[in-house]
């Protein structure tokens, strides 16, 4: 049974910093990505960032250049550094894993297994 466990939620004050954290257990496959989604009140669900096993990564134009998405190799673990966030950075984070197999990396049907989400509020 795959697992996706998010931590590191909470509130922060815009301009500053926070570090949310994913842990998957349970899944095989050699080859995968990762990915942090996130679901803003209101809105509908939007791809953050991605990271391959091959550490290729991949960011949404909202937060290019302020968030890091970040691995930990040979294990399915993977983090996001958020920076001078924003207010519009607000929302529940969900961390999804899934097969590197085509697809695109901010296709939520392209991953096959979601955690339960974390949630981050901006504070002015």
């Amino acid at each position: 049974q795959v697992q996706l466990v998010e931590s590191g939620g909470g509130s922060v004050q815009a301009g500053g910093s926070l570090q949310l954290s994913c842990v998957a257990s349970g899944f095989t496959e050699s080859r995968y990505r990762m990915a942090w989604f996130r679901l803003p009140p209101g809105s509908a669900r939007e791809a953050v960032a991605a990271i391959y096993t091959n550490n290729r990564t991949f960011y949404s134009d909202s937060v290019m250049g302020r968030f890091n998405v970040s691995r930990s190799d040979g294990e399915t673990k993977m983090y996001l550094q958020m920076n001078t966030v924003k207010p519009e950075d607000i929302g529940v984070y969900y961390c999804a894993i899934g097969r590197l197999a085509g697809g695109a990396w901010y296709r939520e049907r392209d991953y096959q297994y979601w955690g339960q989400g974390t949630e981050v509020t901006v504070s002015s």
